[in-house]
């Protein structure tokens, strides 16, 4: 359920080749219980609010690709399509040209189909108080910090494994994303903090994995099949 008067838009960015799923087919599109990836991925948002204006950033060679699987699923979800640009950044910052200025704004993988309406919610209620929210898991295996001299174990307790949606001030995220990519910027999160932005992080759902390989495709399934009993 929406959690704010403000407007609300989210950024699907979904520019994955498939390559480390070893398979032909963009990794967006492969099947995950009877319909595409990026089409769970995109309803979780409209399941949450179904006023929330949602664009989906695509590699330009996918776009045609992407409407006829919509046609052939009868995927109605309401949605623009932007080209996506040479990299993540580039990408977002083409979807963020597609919104307006004032409101939140959520940027989500478009191969995470498994946020819950929870998470989501939370992270646009953090990001109306405090300008941005960012959802985390905990660790739960042991690690170790890996240099040139050997490796030494790092405090789990201490770290936190991020996920999406990120959410943020829109005035804000546009101004963030006014520069030059840098190698550093390894989400939104990483934009919005070299802007001088302290980043609010808030609690994600465990189920919110990025599927990038055939193991998770496997958890994916799981999960999902037994969400769905």
């Amino acid at each position: 359920m929406k959690t704010s008067d403000s407007d609300q838009w989210v950024i699907v960015v979904a520019g994955g080749s498939g390559s480390r799923m070893q398979s032909e087919v963009p990794k967006q599109f492969i099947e995950l219980c009877s319909k595409p990836i990026l089409m769970h991925s995109v309803a979780a948002f409209a399941d949450y609010d179904k006023d929330i204006q949602i664009v989906v950033v695509l590699p330009s060679a996918q776009i045609d690709r992407w409407r006829e699987l919509c046609r052939r699923y009868d995927f109605t979800v309401s949605h623009q399509i932007t080209e996506g640009g040479d990299n993540r950044f580039r990408s977002v910052r083409n979807g963020l040209s597609m919104i307006s200025d004032e409101g939140l704004v959520a940027v989500h993988d478009g191969v995470r189909p498994l946020v819950s309406r929870q998470t989501i919610s939370s992270c646009f209620r953090e990001a109306e108080r405090y300008g941005n929210a960012v959802p985390t898991v905990r660790m739960i295996d042991a690690g170790r910090e890996v240099s040139e001299t050997g490796s030494h174990p790092v405090d789990r307790l201490k770290l936190r494994l991020i996920q999406t949606p990120q959410v943020f001030d829109i005035k804000l995220l546009k101004a963030a994303y006014d520069c030059d990519y840098s190698p550093d910027f390894t989400d939104d999160a990483s934009v919005f903090e070299r802007a001088g932005h302290v980043i609010r992080l808030t609690e994600g759902n465990p189920e919110n994995i990025k599927i990038t390989t055939q193991h998770d495709l496997v958890i994916a399934r799981a999960l999902r099949e037994t969400a769905e009993k």
